[in-house]
C-alpha cells in the first residue's frame, strides 16, 4: 500500500490508520473491519474473541514486572459516521476514503474522515503490535455501532473482561481528560404518509452550506439546524400548497446541514406569490444567518409546466411538528461554567419513507431532565398523531471523586509536556457509562488526540497531536507498574 502520511512516528501508527481508512466501516457495515482485526490478532498469536455484534476483544499478557498490575482495558469503536458533500460521488458501503494530507492536517476528500474513532483502533493496533512497550495485561475492546446508539458496547458480554482500569480513546481534544458524560437515546416519531394525486406547479426548495456538527459537542454553538429552518420556510409559504416531500439529515446525532422540500400549487398565481415571498424570506435569512453561517444557501425554483405529483394530504401535521419541535440546549449548569446538562437534536426528517418519520437525539447527564425531554416529545407526538419509539438508550457516566488513572494521565502529561492536563465532563455520549455500569469499581477516563469538525465532511485530524498522544499513552501504560 502506498501510504500518504509520512514523517510521523511511530510509522506503524499512521500506517494502521490508513489501513483502516481503506476499509468501508460505517455504522452497520463493520464486518470487514471487524474480520480484519481478528486476522490481525491471529497473525500475532494473541487471544481474540469476536461476538455476534462483531465486537472484538484482543488480549495481550503483561510484560515482565507488570504481572501483578491491574488489567487495563483500551477501548474505542470501529464504526464511523458517513457524511459527504452532495457534490461528492462516494459510496460508503464499498469505497475506501480518499485521504488528503496538507500542512500537518489529515482529512478525507469531501467526506467524513472517521478519525472518530479510527484513531483509537490504530492506537490499539500499534500497542498490540509492539513488544517493546511496557504495560500491564491489556484487553483491547473494539466495539460496533457506537454512532447509532452505542449498540455494540451495550450487547458485549462484559463478563469476559477482567479490567480494573479503562482508557477510552474517543475524546477529541489533546490535553483533556474526560471523566463524565451524558446519557442519550434515539427518539423516533412515525406516521403513515397518506398520499393523493394532484396536478399543479412544483416549487423545489433546497437548503445547504450549513456548518452542522456533532449533536452533543457542538449543540451549544448555535449552529443552524437545516430541518428546523426548512420547516420555518415551508410554513411561511405553504398556506395554499401541498407538500410533495420533505427530507433533511441522515444521522440523529449530527446537526443537519442540508434539507430539501417540494411543494405543489394548484393555482399559478399562488405559485407566483410564493416565489415573491421566498425572495423576501431569502433576503431576511441571509441577513440573519450569514454572520455565523457564511456558506448558507437557500435555493428555490418553480417548474413552468403543470405536473401530476403525489402529495401528502396530512402534511400540515408534519410541518407543524417540525416547527414546534424542541431543539438545541435545554438546560445548563451555571455552577459549572454553564456546562450543557440537557439538549436534543432534531436530526432526521423524511416523508419519502413509509411511514414518514422525525428522529431526535436527546441527551442529558441528569436522568430526571432526560425524562422531562421524553415527556415533551411524547406530547408533541400525541398532539399531531404520531407513534413513537425509543432505541439505543444508554446511561450517563458519573464523576468519580478518586481516580488513579486520572491521576496517572495528569502526572504523565505534566512530565512530558510541562503543562497541566484539563479535566472535564462532556455533553456527548461515551461508552464508558455502559462499561462502568456493568463492571463494578471500574476506574475510567476518556482521552484522545485533537479531532476537528467530526460528523461532518470537514472532519480532520491534527497529525502531530496524534503523534504526541501516542507518546502520552505508552508513558501512562509504563507508569502502571
Amino acid at each position: 500500500m502506498d501510504y500518504k502520511i509520512k514523517g510521523y512516528k511511530p510509522e506503524k501508527l499512521f500506517n494502521f490508520f490508513e489501513d483502516i481508512c481503506a476499509i468501508p466501516h460505517g455504522s452497520g457495515n463493520e464486518k470487514a473491519l471487524s474480520d480484519f482485526l481478528v486476522e490481525f490478532a491471529k497473525k500475532r498469536g494473541l487471544e481474540v474473541y469476536q461476538d455476534n455484534s462483531l465486537n472484538v476483544i484482543i488480549k495481550k499478557p503483561a510484560c515482565v514486572g507488570y504481572e501483578n498490575s491491574p488489567t487495563v482495558m483500551l477501548q474505542g469503536h470501529i464504526d464511523m459516521v458517513c457524511e459527504k458533500l452532495a457534490s461528492v460521488d462516494h459510496d460508503f458501503e464499498k469505497d475506501g476514503l480518499d485521504l488528503v494530507v496538507e500542512n500537518g492536517v489529515l482529512r478525507a476528500n469531501g467526506t467524513t474522515l472517521g478519525a472518530d474513532n479510527g484513531v483509537a483502533v490504530a492506537l490499539m493496533m500499534t500497542v498490540l503490535d509492539d513488544d517493546t512497550i511496557k504495560h500491564p495485561a491489556l484487553e483491547c475492546v473494539f466495539t460496533t455501532e457506537e454512532e447509532i446508539g452505542l449498540n455494540g458496547a451495550n450487547t458485549l458480554d462484559k463478563s469476559m473482561l477482567n479490567a480494573k482500569i479503562m482508557i477510552n480513546m474517543d475524546s477529541e481534544e489533546e490535553g483533556v481528560g474526560t471523566v463524565s458524560c451524558a446519557g442519550g437515546m434515539r427518539y423516533s416519531m412515525f406516521k403513515n404518509a397518506e398520499r393523493e394525486q394532484n396536478t399543479g406547479y412544483i416549487l423545489t426548495l433546497a437548503i445547504h452550506g450549513l456548518l452542522g456538527g456533532h449533536s452533543g459537542m457542538d449543540i451549544d454553538k448555535e449552529r443552524v439546524n437545516a430541518i428546523k429552518l426548512m420547516g420555518r420556510v415551508v410554513n411561511n409559504i405553504s398556506k395554499q400548497a401541498k407538500l410533495i416531500s420533505f427530507n433533511g439529515g441522515t444521522k440523529d446525532n449530527a446537526i443537519p446541514r442540508e434539507c430539501n422540500a417540494k411543494l405543489l400549487f394548484i393555482d399559478k398565481a399562488e405559485a407566483d406569490n410564493a416565489m415573491t415571498a421566498l425572495k423576501v424570506i431569502s433576503d431576511e435569512l441571509n441577513a440573519e444567518i450569514h454572520p455565523t453561517e457564511p456558506n448558507f444557501v437557500l435555493n428555490f425554483e418553480l417548474s413552468n409546466d403543470a405536473q401530476t405529483a403525489s402529495t401528502l394530504c396530512n402534511a400540515k401535521s408534519f410541518i407543524n411538528a417540525i416547527c414546534l419541535a424542541p431543539n438545541g440546549v435545554r438546560h445548563k449548569n451555571p455552577n459549572q461554567g454553564n456546562f450543557v446538562v440537557t439538549s436534543l437534536n432534531l436530526g432526521i426528517a423524511d416523508t419519502e419513507c413509509q411511514p414518514m418519520r422525525i428522529v431526535f437525539a436527546p441527551r442529558s447527564s441528569v436522568n430526571s431532565l432526560q425524562e422531562d425531554t421524553v415527556q415533551m416529545l411524547d406530547m408533541l407526538a400525541d398532539t399531531f398523531g404520531f407513534e413513537t419509539q425509543i432505541a439505543g438508550r444508554y446511561p450517563g457516566w458519573a464523576f468519580a471523586e478518586v481516580s488513579p488513572i486520572r491521576e496517572a494521565f495528569c502526572n504523565s502529561y505534566k512530565k512530558l509536556f510541562n503543562k497541566d492536563m484539563k479535566i472535564e465532563a462532556i455533553h456527548a455520549g461515551l461508552e464508558c457509562g455502559l462499561f462502568c455500569d456493568a463492571m463494578e469499581g471500574l476506574d475510567a477516563i476518556a482521552v484522545g488526540p485533537t479531532l476537528c469538525d467530526v460528523h461532518t465532511p470537514d472532519e480532520h485530524l491534527i497529525l502531530d497531536s496524534f503523534e504526541r498522544f501516542y507518546i502520552l499513552l505508552i508513558d501512562v501504560l509504563a507508569s502502571l507498574s
